[in-house]
């Protein structure tokens, strides 16, 4: 029987990059994007459907997902991989912008979660893969809302996976480092207050290394294949790791004053 993926965010970087691997490995694919009139070639595929779906909207989740069900006849597994960073100094930060970056990568996550639930209990098992990141188990800096999005995103797939257990429903994390994505560039935010300018060396040169990270990195291909690795390994572990280089292991080992100084020698070089 086709398996059937269901992934947000599939427009570019590892939404995309992820659609094509699990075609190519003879999935089915409902690619969910908030403007598929643009994915002509991903259209153009066969077995991806290209849907609109916006996180922060609850009736094009629903609409997506039934979509996908009469389109392929059944969803196994979702990937919740729509998100941006927000970046810059916290108290530049409008309340607008706060508000949009837990919109999109907390709440509408949730969203997400929450209408492909009472299917996937119906269906008596199904495969929630949430995409976090290393920024979810640490901090770096000028990076402060987008963290707390992902430290949320982690508090609430972990505590989500005990409650869904017992339906045969199985929770994940993916946790990449740095990749060569949207996120250094038009998924990127910056916030910004008009006569506040004592940030803004600290910022720029954060930023820069930052950026020099990203343009270095892989691309989003490792995450694609980190995903299906967690989606068809069969086990019940949690927590995938793509591209983290060592650096989990290290801000789990070396006490604070040791991991601060060098993540400051990196990025605020």
């Amino acid at each position: 029987m086709d398996k059937v993926i269901f992934i947000t965010g599939a427009s570019s970087g590892i939404g995309l990059h992820t659609a094509k691997l699990f075609q190519a490995k003879n999935w089915k694919v409902a690619a969910t994007m908030r403007s598929p009139e643009k994915a002509t070639d991903l259209a153009r595929i066969v077995d991806i459907e290209c849907l609109r779906l916006d996180v922060t909207d609850p009736e094009s989740i629903r609409a997506a997902i039934a979509a996908t069900l009469e389109r392929f006849g059944r969803i196994d597994v979702v990937v919740n991989n729509a998100g941006y960073g927000l970046l810059g100094a916290f108290e530049a930060a409008s309340s607008e912008q706060i508000e949009r970056q837990f919109e999109t990568n907390v709440l509408g996550l949730m969203s997400v979660c929450r209408e492909i639930l009472p299917y996937f209990r119906e269906q008596k098992k199904g495969l929630i893969v949430n995409v976090s990141s290393v920024g979810g188990r640490m901090a770096f800096p000028v990076s402060s809302l987008y963290h707390a999005t992902k430290w949320a995103v982690e508090g609430f797939s972990e505590s989500l996976h005990y409650e869904l257990e017992p339906f045969n429903i199985r929770v994940k994390l993916i946790e990449p480092g740095p990749i060569k994505t949207d996120f250094y560039d038009r998924s990127k935010e910056l916030t910004k207050k008009e006569g506040l300018t004592v940030y803004d060396s600290f910022v720029s040169r954060a930023i820069d290394n930052m950026d020099k990270a990203g343009r270095e990195a892989p691309d989003g291909e490792i995450v694609a294949q980190t995903i299906y690795q967690a989606v068809t390994d069969g086990t019940r572990r949690m927590r995938y790791g793509a591209n983290t280089k060592g650096i989990l292991k290290a801000r789990k080992l070396l006490p604070d004053a040791i991991f601060f100084a060098l993540i400051k020698k990196i990025i605020l070089r």
